[in-house]
């Protein structure tokens, strides 16, 4: 039985679904995504079987399950579990893959964890497209070292990707940059730009449009625009999403800053 759930379908280009979940004695009979499942445990332990073989989920491992391989999953102690999953796109990991995730589907990283849970909390949040593409694209590039025994890349330096880039995200401050498209313009895994740009100037490319942003939605208050009116303009979601943001860094509220202009 369900405590408590709630699932929604973000919009970001890679990820299906998500789902968030407490559950006290449901068992998931055998059953198959055509997805990949990244699942963590926040609370209690599950049990389940992958291809026939008994594993366990709990908070010290991620849990990737890769796609069209039957598993389950039961509570393993009475008081249930708490578990937080992401679907992937099935095209998001090689499925030459596949075959690694089935032998060993839990991954101890607690760097991975972190990432993960950090990717969760910008997905719950409106009109944060570019800081949910940026870490799922640090997520999947993680899965990828772990299922290719690839040494887990380090900070990149590249001094003209970066500004490249930087010079995309200066162009589209309103409307936005998709990670995907600013790949494919400049040649790219979205994971290596983030790298890239963070490696230059020290921030995450969605934190510089998110500061991009400030200094243009300050523009528009003292120019006498309505905050309302400003948080669409300057490319917040709304002006709570503004308030937030613009509070954060300048320690004042739109408001309260337009008042004293």
């Amino acid at each position: 039985m369900a405590a408590d759930t709630v699932a929604w379908r973000p919009g970001v280009p890679g990820v299906a679904e998500v789902f968030h979940a407490r559950f006290t004695d449901h068992a998931y009979p055998s059953h198959t995504h055509d997805t990949w499942t990244l699942l963590l445990v926040d609370d209690g332990m599950i049990t389940f079987d992958l291809h026939r073989r008994s594993h366990g989920a709990m908070r010290s491992l991620v849990t990737l399950l890769p796609p069209h391989v039957p598993h389950d999953g039961r509570a393993a102690t009475p008081h249930g579990f708490r578990k937080r999953v992401l679907y992937l796109e099935g095209d998001l990991l090689d499925p030459a893959l596949v075959g690694r995730a089935v032998d060993a589907p839990g991954l101890r990283d607690a760097a991975l964890r972190d990432r993960i849970s950090r990717l969760h909390a910008a997905l719950r949040s409106p009109g944060e497209a570019l800081q949910s593409e940026s870490r799922l694209a640090l997520v999947s590039d993680r899965l990828r070292q772990h299922l290719t025994d690839r040494p887990h890349a380090t900070s990149v330096r590249d001094a003209g990707l970066a500004d490249r880039l930087r010079q995309l995200i200066d162009a589209s401050v309103p409307s936005g940059l998709s990670l995907v498209d600013a790949a494919v313009r400049l040649g790219h895994s979205p994971a290596y730009l983030v790298r890239a740009f963070t490696g230059e100037y020290g921030l995450p490319p969605h934190r510089y449009l998110t500061g991009r942003r400030v200094d243009l939605a300050r523009r528009l208050l003292l120019d006498g625009r309505p905050p309302a009116a400003v948080a669409t303009e300057a490319g917040f979601y709304d002006q709570s999403h503004l308030t937030r943001h613009f509070s954060r860094m300048l320690g004042t509220t739109p408001t309260r800053y337009a008042r004293h202009r």
